[in-house]
């Protein structure tokens, strides 16, 4: 991409454990002989990133790059719109992916590596890829809206992300969210779910253990729920993870991160642009990593809309091409 005018960076300094905030000198140095001359805010508590984000733009900022993990990444890409407008169209999302889980930036192909990141905020393509509106009930009551890039979950997803924040979180983020994990394998009871899908009347029933709605493929630290989805094709991919006692689930938990979780029986598979969820019982949800809320839920899509770097070699491009060229995307297997 050409050299934008204006770049800023929006940092977590908490993310990674805590080990960007002390090796930040030394990432701004490398930023820096990267990119050029930059303005760095920090994210001083849960939430600042969006309204960092919209001053920036505001401020007519080109660049605005991610520092963190998948949470901040949610946070900056919120503060690129206004209700359900880009604050300015010809800014772009960059990222320098330094959380614990990365599970957007696997779909997007960005390197773990930040000299390979570096390079693709110097060097790499913007792709518009699409932007999901979740609205859900708050934890608190009431209702809320949330933009995501990456994957809402529910079940199971949204019970281990609501468990989180425990006290291994001293040793880390993947080391509390590890604990989650196996705490909500050992004690998870199933949910009553019903499921709407696009204009259909007809509410779909399921007994689940987790619900994905993937604009990405992965969540919970490289658990891969939504193989086929892909962030710039218009669609979302839904994938409906039936019941299984605590035993069952954790025989086949390999299937979840080897992309092949179509195929096991409990599974069922749709593509919607916009769904309807509703509970019979409290049911969490977690959006791009973060517990925001509980069921009903409405999820309504925003087609290419968010210009976001990525590398060269990125099949989204691909698809970005073929959208240009008024061509239909290849379909689905």
């Amino acid at each position: 991409m050409s050299t934008p005018d204006k770049i800023a960076v929006v940092v977590n300094p908490q993310s990674a454990g805590g080990r960007t905030a002390r090796q930040w000198p030394q990432l701004a140095s490398l930023l820096e002989s990267r990119l050029g001359s930059v303005e760095t805010r920090f994210t001083g508590e849960q939430g600042a990133g969006t309204a960092i984000t919209r001053g920036l733009l505001r401020e007519g900022f080109d660049l605005i790059v991610a520092v963190g993990g998948d949470g901040t990444i949610n946070e900056v890409a919120n503060g690129f719109f206004h209700q359900d407008r880009l604050i300015r169209s010809e800014a772009t999302l960059g990222i320098l992916p330094l959380g614990t889980g990365g599970d957007f930036r696997r779909t997007l192909e960005i390197p773990t590596s930040t000299p390979e990141a570096l390079d693709v905020l110097a060097a790499g393509h913007a792709a518009l890829i699409d932007v999901g509106k979740a609205t859900f009930r708050r934890n608190s009551g009431g209702q809320a809206c949330r933009y995501f890039v990456n994957l809402v979950s529910f079940g199971m997803g949204g019970q281990v992300a609501a468990q989180s924040r425990n006290f291994m979180g001293r040793f880390g983020g993947r080391a509390a969210f590890f604990w989650a994990t196996i705490k909500t394998f050992l004690s998870y009871r199933g949910r009553q779910v019903c499921l709407a899908l696009d204009e259909s009347s007809t509410r779909l029933p399921f007994f689940i253990t987790n619900v994905a709605i993937g604009n990405g493929q992965y969540h919970g630290g490289g658990m891969r729920p939504c193989p086929a989805a892909i962030p710039n094709d218009g669609i979302f991919d839904v994938t409906v993870i039936n019941y299984a006692g605590a035993f069952k689930l954790l025989s086949s938990i390999s299937m979840l991160y080897s992309g092949n979780v179509y195929s096991h029986p409990k599974v069922r598979h749709f593509e919607a642009i916009r769904i309807l969820a509703e509970a019979e019982s409290a049911t969490e949800i977690e959006i791009d990593g973060e517990p925001l809320g509980t069921l009903p839920l409405e999820i309504t899509i925003l087609p290419s809309q968010l210009r976001v770097l990525v590398p060269a070699t990125s099949p989204l491009l691909k698809n970005l091409e073929l959208v240009k060229e008024g061509s239909t995307i290849p379909q689905k297997k």
